[in-house]
């Protein structure tokens, strides 16, 4: 895919061509200097902005045939997000704030069940009904990680999910990312400048200049679907 902001002399071109696969279950980094357009990349992925050329396929939906009412559907349905700060609501509790997505999505049924399931594997069921202003940033990120996965979404795009974090907690977010990985058989897509604190990965995409770069997928049995 190719992504171009601007016209003449003030053309940029953030995507050249971009182009690589992803597979069910894999956990994917994608890396890059600022301004390299990693974050443009999570964008078209995340379906918060439609290539210039090109397509996005995401479960074998060319996404860029939809019109906007359809892309929000089918964002909220298929894509989960966790950010660099937790974005949680501070007047909600944390699980007001995992239910969010599925409320959004008109889909309530077993929603409270789910929650609760989410928010006990990432081990913060004793804190469900603290507001969130009332925990910490690494619980905060845990909770993100609940709410990223409560539409039980075929990816979660997660941009620099622990840059905001000290290097030990950042371990426990990225443990925790794994095993979910590896329990749910979820494709992660992470962008981060700090590769080094995610270990072996079954995939890295570099980009450099706006073209994408797929490595050979790493060895990694316990994640590999």
């Amino acid at each position: 895919m190719t992504k171009i902001y601007g016209m003449g002399e003030n053309k940029v071109k953030a995507l050249d061509d971009a182009s690589f696969s992803i597979e069910k279950g894999e956990f994917v980094l994608i890396v890059g200097s600022s301004g390299s357009g990693k974050s443009t990349l999570l964008n078209m992925i995340g379906l918060l902005d439609r290539p210039t050329k090109g397509k996005v396929f995401i479960d074998g939906t060319d996404t860029t045939k939809l019109n906007d009412n359809k892309i929000s559907a089918f964002r909220n349905k298929k894509l989960g997000f966790i950010f660099q700060f937790s974005n949680l609501l501070t007047d909600l509790t944390v699980l007001e704030n995992v239910l969010l997505p599925r409320q959004i999505a008109g889909t309530n049924g077993s929603a409270e069940k789910d929650a609760r399931e989410l928010l006990k594997i990432v081990e913060l069921e004793s804190q469900i009904n603290k507001r969130a202003n009332k925990i910490s940033g690494g619980q905060a990120q845990r909770v993100a990680i609940a709410r990223g996965l409560i539409n039980r979404p075929s990816i979660v795009l997660a941009d620099e999910p622990t840059g905001n974090l000290d290097s030990v907690t950042s371990k426990i977010i990225v443990d925790l990312m794994k095993s979910m990985a590896k329990k749910l058989n979820q494709t992660f897509i992470i962008v981060t400048h700090e590769p080094d604190h995610f270990g072996d990965v079954d995939k890295i995409i570099t980009i450099k200049d706006g073209k994408a770069f797929e490595g050979e997928p790493l060895a990694h049995p316990e994640i590999i679907a």
